[in-house]
């Protein structure tokens, strides 16, 4: 903890120590994000674009690729926030609750009133009737399937409007646990159950920020039982050391739920055919976990007219398009995400649109200022059910909503 926090603080004094700028002539501006390097190769050239429009403003690029919001934190308590910050729907509330985010709303009046942005993405960042972060993308979970897997199965591809019954018994006809080949795979963090508990009218968090649990039970028993009863997927000793996306490219799970992100990767990497498809319906319909990732201004900077200029150039069609281009994520801007830059046919997934439909069928993930701490506690209540050792009925019963509201004694 000691060597960590000593790399934090040696990041505050060395890369935003308050030394003043040679750029004497120019408003010089801070901006700090996480990202790939296939993510910076894509900020790198726009920055540069942006200040040869704006030759008066020098954007300084902070990249930030581990404990991104651990220093971001160290930033802010030390008086010395970038000025544009890179962020996601699950962090920002807390930085709107200590008053730490610029109020966008002002700024972004015409783009609020004609509806660029999808609408879903917009609520990610909207607390009260004020808006605290642009959107750049917006994430809904789909599922990717293998289609060589099932043709050798001779199992029928999935089709939009399946329902999770259906989902389990494909996954049941294509795993042959001899070969060591799953139907599926379960991944142990919460983003990836909260599908299964939405489409079933279940929540954690409501759209107020209280801890809801009624009707959780079902989904997430089903989740544990596509392991633990069904074995349809793999176990946590079965998967050892590898990610589901690892196993989905060495063919071991047939299908998996994720997000847009894994794109890239899967079109340099798989070496057998494979879609997307929207994640099944459940008694609510298919209701995805809708997330967002967008720019926030610190309450604290003294360039805003300059950040704004900045936002408004990241968030454009063009800047969108060229994100969109790489895979990597789904615009939020509408006509970048309906552009031919994002449903190219001529690049997998086929289907790309279900992405936009995942969005359209979905919810803002519930989260509040303590999201992050009820994250923890929740998948450690939960890994007695995920290994099978309890059900989640009994875990519930337990007292597991009184621990969630206990969260704030321990942030």
């Amino acid at each position: 903890m000691k060597k960590i926090l000593a790399a934090v603080i040696f990041f505050v004094v060395i890369i935003l120590g308050g030394c003043k700028s040679v750029y004497d002539n120019k408003t010089v501006i801070k901006f700090a994000s996480w990202g790939s390097q296939s993510e910076v190769a894509i900020i790198k050239p726009l920055i540069a674009d942006f200040e040869k429009q704006n030759p008066d403003i020098k954007v300084e690029f902070v990249h930030i690729p581990q404990n991104y919001f651990q220093k971001i934190h160290l930033l802010f308590a030390s008086n010395l926030a970038p000025d544009v910050i890179f962020m996601n729907n699950y962090y920002a509330p807390k930085y709107v609750k200590a008053e730490l985010f610029e109020d966008l709303t002002p700024y972004f009046k015409e783009e609020i009133q004609n509806r660029v942005f999808f609408e879903k993405a917009v609520q990610c960042f909207t607390y009260g009737e004020n808006l605290y972060a642009i959107p750049r993308d917006v994430s809904g979970l789909v599922v990717y399937y293998n289609k060589d897997a099932f043709d050798a199965f001779g199992v029928q591809y999935p089709r939009d409007g399946w329902s999770i019954n259906d989902f389990v018994e494909t996954a049941k006809k294509l795993t042959d646990v001899e070969n060591k080949k799953w139907g599926t795979g379960v991944e142990r963090e919460i983003l990836f159950l909260l599908p299964f508990l939405y489409s079933n009218n279940a929540r954690i968090i409501n759209e107020k920020g209280e801890i809801e649990l009624e009707g959780a039970a079902e989904p997430i028993q089903l989740y544990s039982d596509l392991v633990n009863k069904y074995h349809a997927a793999p176990s946590k000793a079965q998967t050892a050391s590898l990610t589901l996306a690892q196993m989905f490219l060495q063919e071991k799970i047939a299908m998996h739920v994720s997000g847009r992100w894994l794109v890239p990767k899967y079109r340099e990497e798989a070496d057998f055919d494979w879609d997307v498809v929207s994640f099944p319906s459940g008694s609510a319909g298919s209701v995805m976990n809708i997330d967002a990732s967008g720019y926030a201004v610190a309450k604290s900077s003294k360039y805003k007219d300059a950040d704004i200029k900045l936002i408004k150039y990241l968030t454009s069609k063009d800047s969108m398009e060229r994100f969109a281009k790489s895979g990597l994520i789904v615009p939020a801007r509408k006509d970048a995400a309906f552009s031919d830059s994002f449903l190219d046919s001529d690049k997998k997934p086929k289907h790309a649109d279900v992405f936009l439909k995942s969005v359209e069928t979905g919810m803002p993930t519930g989260v509040n200022e303590h999201y992050q701490k009820i994250n923890d506690i929740l998948e450690n209540a939960l890994e007695p059910v995920f290994e099978g050792r309890k059900t989640a009925e009994e875990v519930i019963t337990a007292g597991l909503k009184k621990r969630l509201n206990h969260h704030k004694s321990v942030d």
